[in-house]
């Protein structure tokens, strides 16, 4: 079983505006209301590659009602832990260049936190744990190593997709997985990582702390893949960006259908960048179809192993 964890859930409300003209009144050509968070993202895009997952959580509200609702009628499991506050809105600005206003989080008391360990308790050796998306500042940065700690002891694989302190933190738990982008794993390291050649040395150094995937992306230049002591290098496929939000988190869910389905290591990875591309390319998550056609046009190289 795979589960999903969104400690830091949203309303992703996006509006398309050609032109922001600030301190006016401005008109939005279209707008749409999304369930958001980057676990509660891979639940969706699982269940579009055809896996089931369970997503859990923190939702409250009026806008948690909505994302519990929209998840549930695709046909995905959901056992959220219910909070005071309202589930934060995030706000999707499309025009010329695209800008984000992320909302408030809800307080999470430790009644809450506590039933989340309880749901998490069921985990058992085959199933896979994911671990994605920022941290609510009432949450400890720890929080995500604890977690993978506890998932590990019952013989759970545990992928991880966040950034900053939390994600030096669940390093020391060697979590199965990790998708750094290349910023964030230059933030990690305290440098500057512009190109895949500058990434090799600190994917090796993660190797070493014992995790097993580690999968940074570079936007339009690709991605690499560090697994089994080899490293293997794709080139993105060529089409036009429609839409980044979730595309991150679609190769997270990808890599991890590719790998319950049993794909060798270098199919798996292209099936990943393949899913990531074709979320890019739409306006909305990628669909099994398409992914499968894109995948077939990407070659892994092996850099390394």
């Amino acid at each position: 079983m795979i589960y999903t964890v969104t400690l830091n859930p949203a309303l992703d409300y996006f509006v398309r505006v050609d032109e922001i003209k600030i301190g006016m009144v401005n008109r939005s050509a279209a707008d749409r209301k999304e369930p958001g968070g980057k676990g509660i993202n891979v639940s969706r895009v699982l269940k579009r590659l055809g896996h089931h997952s369970e997503a859990l959580g923190f939702i409250g509200g009026f806008t948690g009602e909505f994302v519990k609702s929209v998840i549930e009628e695709e046909d995905i499991g959901t056992s959220f832990t219910a909070v005071e506050g309202d589930t934060r809105i995030n706000i999707k600005i499309k025009g010329h260049k695209e800008t984000e206003i992320n909302g408030v989080s809800p307080v999470i008391n430790e009644q809450a936190l506590s039933r989340l360990y309880e749901q998490l308790a069921v985990l058992s050796p085959g199933d896979t744990l994911v671990l994605a998306g920022s941290v609510p500042g009432s949450l400890p940065h720890e929080i995500y190593k604890t977690m993978t700690a506890e998932a590990q002891a019952k013989g759970a694989e545990v992928f991880v997709d966040t950034s900053g302190e939390p994600l030096r933190q669940v390093l020391e738990a060697k979590p199965t997985f990790i998708k750094p982008n290349h910023h964030e794993l230059g933030e990690l390291f305290g440098t500057v990582i512009s190109t895949p050649e500058q990434a090799l040395p600190f994917i090796r150094q993660l190797h070493e702390q014992g995790v097993h995937y580690v999968l940074v992306s570079f936007a339009g230049e690709g991605a690499i893949l560090g697994a089994n002591g080899q490293i293997f290098a794709v080139s993105p496929p060529k089409g036009t960006v429609k839409n980044s939000v979730g595309a991150g988190d679609s190769v997270v869910a990808g890599f991890l259908a590719a790998q319950k389905e049993g794909l060798a290591l270098k199919e798996a990875f292209c099936f990943a960048v393949a899913a990531g591309s074709a979320t890019a390319f739409s306006s909305t998550f990628c669909q099994r179809e398409e992914v499968e056609r894109l995948a077939a046009t990407i070659k892994a190289s092996i850099w390394e192993g």
